[in-house]
């Protein structure tokens, strides 16, 4: 509950109505899930190029991609990321997989 009084605190205008304060709580409650479920989408991205790096089998690669494939999918489902963000950035990994494991 720290993060609910920190939201007041640090809010300019205090709301006046009670649907305007729970209207608030709950964007600072998604603020905070969607910053950590895109920190998590970044890190798995960013895992998915080191492996990439470290020119593995194919199988392992496509297992990778299998992952963030699905991370990219989940994460547009629910709107975190733009679908066609997704789809870009699928199609770039697809084409950075198949330069390192041809």
């Amino acid at each position: 509950m720290q993060a609910d009084t920190a939201i007041f605190r640090c809010s300019i205008a205090m709301p006046k109505t009670s649907s305007a304060k729970k209207d608030l709580l709950q964007n600072a409650k998604r603020r905070l899930r969607n910053r950590q479920q895109r920190s998590r989408l970044r890190t798995e991205l960013k895992l998915f190029r080191a492996l990439l790096a470290e020119n593995p089998s194919r199988e392992d690669a496509d297992a990778a991609f299998a992952k963030v494939a699905k991370a990219l999918d989940q994460a547009a489902s629910k709107r975190l990321i733009h679908r066609n963000l997704a789809a870009r950035t699928k199609s770039r990994l697809v084409s950075l997989k198949k330069g390192v494991c041809s």
